[in-house]
């Protein structure tokens, strides 16, 4: 069953410089209690399409031109799209219904609030507890994701934890209200190699207690692999492939995909060199007419350079944006 349905957003930044389509058309399904790997490179329109389902983008430059954001719930279907970012309908279901884990949890916490503080003021004001409640579900919480002495770290202040720590408790303040779908912005860039592994091996297993569906961004395609049950490759705004994890990585249609693929260093196979992909992405303010990777791309034909090829089907379950298909 679908939780959220992306379906043809345009989320466009108007700058001095010109428009910037950060988000050009994109449609994806998050499954129930399902994981949704997004891939890409950096500026390819990953965050900013999960900052148009929190409703954060900033207004102005930013503005969604087009399409829907579907949101099922209790037998309803809400169009994110419709709600006032200020609102209050948006902000009961931002934080209660919807959470968001952000890159660096030191820029996300505030410096100058306990954690529990900061824990505690999404339970107070969407679950109606007063503050010792509150306080004692935030410890709840932190002993949940694992810190250790949640009794005493919930009194004390984000300098004081560790990067691996910070980013737990921001975990726990998403968890907090037990929402349907959690997204996670890349939230292990920042941490080692051992940290790393705990915090996605603790998300598994939050998301299995809780229910709860997760939106899993980054550009890490090894992440990927252990995470996600179904993946979409974004390239400039756009979604250029989508299936299941199994059929992407297995057999990958679209060039950036397989480029993608062919420049990860593999322990089955012995390469002397990694095969990067060649070129640059295109400047967002000078995006090609036709296929945006058309200038990268070693299939490359006359009709790419002037006419983006639509996502279609091009195997059971697994779409590509690509005109080697069509």
């Amino acid at each position: 069953m679908p939780l959220i349905e992306v379906r043809g957003l345009k989320t466009y930044f108007y700058t001095e410089d010109g428009v910037v389509r950060a988000v050009d058309g994109v449609n994806y399904v998050i499954e129930q209690e399902k994981t949704l790997g997004v891939v890409g490179e950096s500026g390819c329109g990953k965050s900013v399409t999960a900052l148009s389902i929190m409703g954060l983008v900033q207004i102005p430059p930013g503005k969604i031109e087009e399409g829907e954001i579907l949101f099922h719930r209790d037998g309803k279907v809400m169009d994110l799209t419709k709600y006032d970012p200020k609102g209050r309908e948006m902000r009961a279901i931002r934080g209660n219904e919807i959470a968001m884990i952000f890159q660096e949890p030191m820029t996300s916490l505030n410096p100058v609030y306990t954690i529990g503080n900061q824990i505690m003021e999404a339970i107070i004001l969407h679950q109606k507890l007063d503050k010792a409640k509150a306080k004692q579900k935030a410890i709840d919480m932190l002993r949940e994701v694992g810190i250790p002495l949640p009794e005493q770290r919930v009194d004390e202040y984000p300098h004081q934890l560790s990067g691996g720590m910070r980013q737990r408790a921001m975990i726990a303040m998403a968890l907090s209200c037990n929402p349907s779908l959690l997204i996670a912005d890349e939230p292990t860039t920042a941490l080692d190699v051992t940290i790393q592994a705990q915090v996605l091996e603790l998300m598994n297993e939050l998301r299995r207690e809780f229910h709860a569906a997760i939106q899993f961004i980054t550009h890490d395609l090894g992440v990927i692999a252990g995470m996600a049950d179904h993946v979409v490759v974004m390239y400039l705004g756009r979604i250029v492939e989508g299936s299941t994890v199994d059929e992407v990585f297995h057999d990958p249609k679209h060039p950036y995909t397989q480029g993608l693929m062919n420049s990860i260093p593999s322990l089955a196979s012995r390469k002397d060199r990694l095969e990067p992909i060649k070129g640059v992405v295109p400047d967002p303010f000078e995006v090609p007419p036709g296929c945006g990777f058309e200038p990268r791309c070693p299939h490359a034909m006359e009709i790419c350079k002037t006419r983006m090829p639509d996502l279609t089907e091009v195997a059971p379950n697994h779409d590509a944006a690509c005109w080697l298909y069509v």
